[in-house]
């Protein structure tokens, strides 16, 4: 062993030496791209002369001003690839690669060795390979086989063979420490150093731990929607970032970064993985949240409750005299049958029912709603109601010039006219001689009759009327959408409770129209146990075009409509059936073997999660008198956990609100950090979070602020109980102020 541990040291070495030697060469080819595309940019116009002397002398510098411009984006073209290749080469120095692989394919004598790291490193000389992409067709070989007969997908076919030796190495700082041959997927040794050490604010890369079920997940191609259902701590985030980077890889002639959006549950979570793609030489895809698209298509008309405020309510708010029927609202506005319930009632409104507004001009009505209604519904109803409002639009509009035909002879308008500034006089003399058609020298000569002035007067009163039309603004959104429900239950105002803001921007876009987005051609979606299937029929409608990569866990559904979901069955009924494949994830790696045996007794079905052999302390309950100890207790566990090296440590509160009061009493004596849902970057050392806003996250210890039957007595709260406990990859620490929780009973 110790003779194949200096072989491989010798290699380790080379390998880094032809790293160092091509880091010279783009280094300095980086630097000279620099300077060319500083001086095209600084010379282009010095060097420019315009020639107009004649349609040849035009045209030729017409030619000459496109060959500069393409010249300079053929120099800033290649400055960017040499830059983002300088990255992953800066980042392989320290550790080139991962991994190995022996394979020899079936009919050839010798077998091939295989290096596998982050990217592709030549050998110029031999005309092969130092390191293979971990995303490379044979690299696949070595996460899904254990030594003997193996076979990979090349875009020429199968290739067949057979794995000779699977070796793993522990490279840190550019020395080699440890290697292991292993007929394992990733051997547990590795596995275990990797998911030892701490975290931090930011996900990294983890390509060189993916795991066999893992890479089926992140390598899979040919289904239009793929559904990844798996436990806590099973990488499903992770999976999805290499899943991401693979894509890219994979069709990087015909997919980029910008073409592939992320759904984040939270800005928080989307600082947390913003840093995979780049380690991995990716540019990272494009994210937002789900609030925000609802934002962009409620306001200025309303304003929304957030999702996080819904969730304060259903902890907070159970003395209120509407908590019952509210959450009864919360589920019913979110499920398959109100969606169906919603699309019958669309049907209906093609026949009857949908409300309008009066158009109106200068306080006066033009066109009353009845009037505008009877116009919509004298069409024929086979049309769709977008195309039937474009006509009904068209229309209008001709109604209301024909109406003001005679409006410029009006008083108002002649009032207008008298108070007209120099400056507005000759820039509707400049407006309307251009409309006749005369040259900026003839415009003098222009008569600008007060007939003249006064119809340019009325047309620019109209303009806004116009546009309004134009814009469906007609169209009574609110009022239609209020039709559905008895008048008690009825939104009031503007400002939507969130289990009505996605129905509504669902119906807007059903009776509006909707402006599909088609450059998108991937779509990820995260915690999507979150969403309903409302919010996926809108998500469905957007992206037309997409394939979709859908990740969650029942077991971490905490919002109330979800609470009593089990399966991605009502979201994959959107698709058909063969263009959907389901995976399932039911390894545990984030926290130790006696944390996952803890946490898996929380929840029905717990069973079929299955921890890594980690192991660790037993998560341990505190009983404590009143605050004032509970306090006491948490500033000496958070102390101790310190003191065992931990950097990055939660106190873990069910609300907001009780994340405030702990902040209050521990902020200063913990140096803790409060998290809330206005964060958008993480915090290193102590927090104290709500639930919801550390789903997704992960710490090194965790404390469970009140696990007592004061906070968690309800059985609607296992859940979110259980995605509480299951943040913590070393350490956890339940304390309770008074009886402890009846969800821990058994």
């Amino acid at each position: 062993m110790e003779q194949q541990l200096k072989q491989e040291s010798q290699w380790l070495q080379q390998v880094q030496e032809a790293i160092a030697k091509e880091r010279f060469l783009l280094d300095g080819d980086a630097s000279r791209l620099k300077e060319e595309v500083i001086r095209i940019r600084r010379e282009f116009w010095d060097e420019v002369r315009v020639n107009t002397d004649s349609f040849d002398d035009y045209l030729e510098t017409i030619i000459g001003l496109r060959q500069e411009a393409q010249e300079l984006a053929v120099r800033q073209t290649l400055h960017g690839q040499a830059s983002k290749r300088l990255e992953v080469l800066n980042r392989m120095q320290d550790k080139p690669y991962f991994g190995r692989i022996d394979f020899k394919e079936d009919g050839e004598k010798q077998a091939e060795v295989v290096y596998i790291g982050i990217s592709t490193l030549r050998d110029e000389s031999k005309d092969g390979f130092y390191v293979y992409d971990w995303r490379a067709p044979i690299s696949s070989v070595y996460y899904d086989y254990q030594p003997g007969s193996a076979m990979y997908q090349t875009p020429g076919g199968t290739v067949t063979g057979k794995l000779e030796k699977k070796w793993q190495y522990v490279i840190k700082n550019g020395q080699l420490e440890a290697m292991f041959d292993t007929g394992l997927t990733i051997g547990d040794e590795i596995l275990q150093q990797v998911l030892a050490h701490g975290t931090n604010d930011q996900m990294g890369s983890i390509v060189a731990t993916i795991q066999q079920e893992q890479n089926q997940v992140v390598r899979h191609d040919g289904s239009r929607v793929l559904i990844v259902h798996g436990a806590a701590g099973s990488g499903k985030t992770s999976v999805a970032m290499q899943r991401i980077a693979y894509l890219l890889y994979h069709y990087r002639n015909t997919l980029t970064s910008d073409q592939i959006l992320l759904f984040s549950p939270n800005q928080l979570f989307a600082h947390y993985v913003a840093n995979v793609l780049p380690e991995l030489g990716e540019e990272n895809m494009r994210q937002t949240t789900f609030q925000q698209y609802l934002n962009e298509h409620l306001q200025p008309e309303f304003t929304a409750e957030t999702p996080f405020d819904q969730l304060e309510f259903s902890y907070t708010q159970q003395a209120a005299p509407d908590f019952t029927s509210r959450l009864e609202a919360i589920e019913w506005k979110a499920s398959a049958d109100f969606l169906q319930r919603m699309t019958d009632y669309i049907d209906q409104l093609k026949e009857s029912g949908l409300q309008f507004r009066p158009i109106r001009f200068r306080g006066e009505v033009l066109l009353s709603a009845d009037e505008i209604a009877d116009r919509f519904y004298k069409e024929p109803s086979s049309q769709s109601i977008p195309n039937r409002l474009e006509a009904l639009a068209e229309d209008l509009m001709n109604v209301v010039k024909q109406r003001l035909k005679g409006e410029w002879k009006e008083d108002w308008v002649q009032h207008k006219m008298d108070l007209m500034t120099n400056e507005q006089y000759h820039k509707a003399h400049q407006i309307l001689a251009k409309r006749a058609g005369l040259s900026r020298a003839a415009a003098a000569d222009y008569d600008m009759t007060p007939q003249r002035l006064a119809k340019f007067v009325v047309q620019q009163q109209l303009q806004p009327v116009l546009k309004h039309i134009r814009e469906f603004g007609f169209v009574d959104v609110a009022s239609t959408y209020r039709q559905l429900f008895a008048e008690e239950e009825q939104p009031q105002g503007n400002h939507l409770l969130y289990e009505d803001a996605t129905p509504y921007v669902y119906l807007k876009q059903q009776l509006l129209g909707v402006e599909a987005n088609r450059s998108i051609r991937h779509v990820v979606i995260d915690e999507a146990q979150d969403y309903s299937p409302f919010q996926f029929a809108v998500i469905r409608q957007l992206y037309p075009n997409s394939q979709l990569t859908i990740l969650g866990d029942f077991n971490q559904a905490i919002f109330a409509h979800a609470r009593h979901s089990s399966d991605f069955g009502d979201i994959a009924s959107l698709y058909p059936n063969d263009e959907t494949r389901a995976y399932y994830l039911g390894r545990s790696y984030r926290s130790t073997k006696e944390i996952v045996e803890f946490t898996k007794q929380l929840i029905p079905n717990g069973d079929a999660i299955v921890p890594f052999e980690r192991h660790g302390n037993e998560p341990t309950l505190t009983e404590v008198a009143d605050q004032r100890v509970l306090h006491q207790a948490i500033e000496q566990q958070v102390y101790e956990f310190q003191q065992a090296g931990h950097e990055h440590i939660a106190i873990i509160c069910l609300s907001a609100k009780e994340s405030e009061e702990a902040y209050a009493a521990l902020g200063k004596t913990c140096g803790a950090k409060l998290i809330t849902t206005t964060s958008t970057v993480g915090e290193q050392g102590v927090v104290i979070i709500p639930s919801y806003l550390a789903k997704g996250m992960e710490y090194e210890a965790v404390i469970v602020y009140n696990a007592s039957d004061f906070v968690y007595g309800d059985e609607s709260l296992r859940r979110t109980f259980y995605t509480v406990c299951t943040r913590a990859m070393h350490e956890l620490k339940l304390f309770s102020v008074g009886e402890r929780t009846r969800l821990l009973e058994n």
